[in-house]
């Protein structure tokens, strides 16, 4: 496959601690290239210790401190960076104010990385962590036979209806990303996956491996809900196959699996039999269907899934070796 690059280029990734992003780090060291990474706050140990202790670190990666809703503090990072990986915008589920801690960070932080990158020539292309959630959630059914693909579009004003906040945030960013490039003349390609889950390279809790945790911490009920799941090492290298592929283009949805809660905790009883693990789901009502993703595109890019019984078993195995299993599950 034609690089777009050479694996020698200087790169850049926002909101570098996170989960996907740390993967993403690790996986561009092992490559070669040079890493411009931002974090929040450089002083803190739980944000930069894991990425500086990664292979390559300390030849090839850069930290910088830079604000989402700081016009222009992304300016310097990007600066001399053939490719932009956007990932930093918040994700969790109990929030207060949506339009302050999701939808601001998430839209008026993309437009400001974007904004950053217009007044780089050196960039070639960014590559932008979306969301399925930027995907799914429509009037549209999803039923076991339904295949949703990239052409699909989360409605803004179901997610407000129902208070999807995180969902509508993620929506509302991508949307605003592709009038922006367009407007620009910028090459954009997004990365949509779905629950993300497999090995922790922070030290902190993330949201969607929390879900797993929830089930072998002691919780007595599984709620009722589909989700379609995928390992962050595939999502990690599909933003990076993404980058470094010329052909690469729109949007490309992630999911290995659709499965039900209930499914997940099958998987888990068949993993670890001797795990206490919810035995019902939290209400009565039938259970929530799940669906198809179409994996043709991301198969394109040269992404073989790793199966969900190995993604479980790898986030567990993390959990644990981290010290989060029989904890407190607080975040």
């Amino acid at each position: 496959m034609s690089k777009l690059v050479n694996s020698m280029a200087t790169v850049c990734v926002t909101g570098a601690s996170g989960y996907i992003a740390s993967w993403i780090v690790k996986f561009l060291l092992q490559r070669g290239y040079t890493v411009k990474a931002t974090v929040r706050d450089l002083g803190d140990p739980k944000k930069t210790a894991h990425l500086l202790a990664l292979d390559g670190a300390k030849e090839r990666l850069h930290l910088f401190k830079a604000n989402l809703l700081e016009e222009g503090s992304f300016d310097a990072v990007v600066e001399g960076c053939e490719g932009v990986f956007h990932t930093a915008s918040p994700f969790y589920h109990a929030v207060t104010d949506p339009q302050a801690e999701l939808i601001d960070p998430a839209v008026k932080g993309t437009l400001n990385v974007l904004g950053s990158c217009v007044k780089s020539p050196s960039v070639k292309r960014v590559v932008v962590t979306s969301s399925i959630a930027a995907v799914a959630y429509n009037e549209k059914p999803r039923t076991p036979d339904v295949i949703v693909d990239d052409s699909w579009w989360s409605n803004p004003d179901l997610c407000k209806e129902n208070k999807m906040w995180y969902v509508l945030s993620k929506t509302l960013a991508e949307d605003a990303a592709w009038k922006f490039v367009k407007d620009k003349g910028i090459d954009m390609v997004t990365i949509n996956p779905a629950m993300v889950i497999g090995p922790l390279l922070q030290p902190t809790l993330n949201t969607s491996a929390a879900a797993i945790l929830n089930f072998i911490n002691g919780a007595e009920t599984y709620p009722n809900a589909s989700f379609g799941w995928v390992n962050v090492k595939d999502v990690a290298n599909a933003h990076i196959f993404a980058f470094e592929n010329p052909s690469a283009n729109g949007r490309y949805c992630l999911v290995e699996r659709v499965a039900h809660h209930s499914d997940v905790v099958k998987i888990l009883h068949d993993l670890y039999p001797d795990t206490k693990l919810p035995e019902k789901c939290a209400d009565d009502k039938p259970f929530v269907p799940t669906y198809q993703v179409s994996k043709e595109k991301a198969k394109s890019l040269g992404i073989d899934y790793i199966p969900l019984e190995v993604s479980v078993k790898e986030t567990v195995e993390s959990l644990k070796e981290k010290g989060f299993v029989g904890a407190s599950a607080a975040m």
